[in-house]
This record gives structure tokens, sequence and C-alpha cells, in this order.
């Protein structure tokens, strides 16, 4: 039968009676039909009922125009009643009915903005993240705290495969980048000193900055970079091909398979790749002293043993372990969050680097502090 919709006045009411098929290969008609004859100003202050008795097929998008004449009514202020269908039409009815009755509050909300709900919104979002990475962080302590009490639950194939992918095939870029930065700071301090008749002081000031700072945060910004982005990505895909579920069901926990191995990888190889980074810098230093003041590979280092202690170099690898963690748990953290698009992919690989490196400068920042604090 073809769609049609008869409408009447009963007494108080405006009566909409759907008749036919109202199916998806009618809707133009019958939007074109709803739109003409359902508009509530049209009918003074009266209420609606919405008979669909004498509905022969309905599918979504009948429903859905059915349930638009009830939100324009209701917005309107009148009051609106259904009758005639049976059990399937209700079900169906009701779940369009939420659909079309929650997307036009938000968007009237949205209208607006202001730069006040923006900050807003902005400090909930970080409080609401910094509770997710929490509780993060909590899980881990806790599987952490199952392992030792199980080590034969750790899973030493993923930590190798982890280390060699985050820390082997990180060296050639950290070691390269380490050299250079360590000749160019060289060549700046030996420039500037040079006024003042004191350039092999640059030993001092590349020795220094590189074993407690420069080694580490380049090491902890390239590793956060290439490292981090790649547990999100890694991670992300798993949760669009529903991998993730697949464990769940299988009975088996995400923290202790996906998280604790990157994250007991990263420990061991931020540390390694620090010191080598430091070594690097120095042998940068060495090179370009060597051709830019004159300062030969002997001098040089005679003078850095002078300069530089033990605890030199423990002061910057001591905080590898904490970035480590910091970088491993956003990066884990981000690849969780990942939905099943391509787009939501990128843009949490994009965060995982972006928060990764910006709380690598804060925590290396509070370690400066501390330091300060304590004369370390």
């Amino acid at each position: 039968m073809t769609a049609a919709l008869d409408v009447q006045t009963d007494g108080n009411r405006f009566v909409l009676r759907p008749k036919g098929s109202w199916v998806i290969a009618e809707a133009a008609q019958l939007d074109r039909a709803v739109r003409s004859s359902s508009a509530p100003d049209q009918q003074g202050g009266k209420d609606l009922l919405i008979d669909v008795g004498s509905v022969d097929a309905l599918d979504t998008s009948g429903a859905f125009l059915l349930a638009r004449v009830e939100r324009q009514w209701s917005d309107a202020g009148r009051k609106v009643e259904w009758s005639g269908a049976d059990h399937a039409r209700t079900v169906l009815l009701d779940r369009v009915r939420a659909v079309v009755g929650e997307d036009a509050e938000p968007f009237r909300k949205r209208s607006s903005p202001n730069i006040l709900s923006a900050i807003g919104d902005a400090v909930l979002s970080t409080v609401d993240y910094a509770g997710y990475l929490l509780r993060i962080f909590g899980a881990l302590v806790l599987q952490v705290g199952y392992t030792i009490r199980h080590p034969s639950n750790l899973r030493f194939t993923s930590i190798l495969h982890q280390m060699d992918s985050a820390g082997v095939r990180a060296m050639p870029i950290v070691l390269l980048l380490s050299l250079i930065v360590g000749g160019i700071i060289a060549q700046q301090g030996a420039f500037q000193l040079q006024y003042f008749g004191a350039s092999i002081f640059a030993v001092d000031l590349v020795g220094i900055l590189a074993l407690r700072e420069l080694a580490m945060i380049i090491t902890a910004i390239m590793v956060a970079g290439r490292s981090g982005s790649a547990i999100t990505a890694e991670l992300g895909s798993m949760r669009m091909r529903e991998e993730t579920d697949a464990l769940q069901a299988m009975g088996l926990d995400a923290m202790s398979v996906l998280v604790l191995p990157r994250v007991i990888s990263l420990v061991i190889v931020l540390p390694l790749l620090t010191f080598m980074a430091a070594m690097a810098s120095i042998a940068g230093a060495i090179f370009t002293l060597w051709l830019y003041a004159g300062i030969s590979p002997t001098a040089f280092i005679g003078r850095f043993k002078d300069a530089v202690t033990l605890s030199t170099l423990a002061a910057g690898l001591l905080k590898a372990p904490f970035m480590a963690i910091i970088i491993a748990i956003i990066a884990c953290a981000e690849g969780m969050l990942v939905q099943g698009s391509s787009e939501s992919l990128g843009r949490h690989t994009t965060a995982s680097v972006v928060k990764g490196i910006f709380m690598v400068i804060v925590v290396d920042g509070l370690f400066a502090i501390f330091y300060a604090a304590i004369n370390f």
C-alpha cells in the first residue's frame, strides 16, 4: 500500500494517522507531507496523537519522521501520545525517539561558545585525563606486584622484542643526534670563552651539561617521539581490529600482555641509551674542540676527569627510569583510547608524542629543583 498521512482534529487533539509503507523508499514524499501538515504552530494549542495502527511497514526512516514530529510538538510545549503500535514497532520507535530526543539539545548548547566554557572544558578534560593516567599507573603497580609474586607470568619474549624495537633500533638516531649536539655545545662554549682566554673550560661545560642534562633530555625526547608513537600506534591498531577485546575474551589481562612488557623494556633500555648518548656527546665535543679550539684529546680527557665525577653521571642516569615509566604509560594510555577509525589513531598518536615530550621536560625541571634542594 502506498504511504500516506491522514490528518484529523479530534476535539482538543490533533491526530496524525500514518498509513501504508513508511519505509526509506517513500521517505522523500513522506517528509514533504509531514512538514506541510504537522507544524505545531498551525494547530493552535492542541495536543498531538500519533496513531500508527494503520501502518503496514515501518523502518527507521519512517520512525525518524514520526519521532521528529513528536520532538517538534514537545519543544512547543504540547503533549504527545502514541497509539496503535505493536511490541516490535514500540521497540523501534522508542530507540529512534531516544536518538531524536538527544540530538538537538547538545547542538543548542554548542551554538554560543565562550572563552570561560572553553577553559572550563579544558580543565575538566585535563582532570579526567590525569585520573585516567593514575588508574593506568595503579593497575600497573598491581600487575608488578602480582608479577613479583608469580615471576613465571612475566613475558620475557615480549620484553626482549620491545627492547629491540624501542632501544636497539633507536640507537643510531639517538647517538647521531647526541654526537652533533655535543659538538655544537662545545663549539659555542669555546667560541664564547675564548674572549676570556678560558677555552679549556668548554670541557667543563660540555662534560657537566652532557652527563647531567643533555644526554638524558635528548634520549627521552627521541624515545618519546619514536618509540612512544610506535607503542601508541601498535596498541591503537589492536584496538581498531578488536584484538584487545579478543585478549579479554581469551581470559588474558591486557595490562600483563600489552602494557607491562613495554614499560619494563623502556625502563631497561632508556638508562643504557642515556649512557651511550652521553658518551656520544663527549666524543662530538672532543672532535670539535680539537679542530676548533686546538684542545687535544689528551688535554680534553685530563680536564674532563677533573671537572666531572661519578655523581655527575648518576644525576642524569637516575632520571632515566622515571622518564621511561612516564613515556610508556602515556603511550599505552593513548593507544588504549583509540576508537575504530584511522582519524582517531592519528589523533592519539600525535597526542602521545606531544604529551610525552611535555611531561619529560616537566619532570626534568622537577628533578633540577630537587637536585638543587639536596645539593646533588
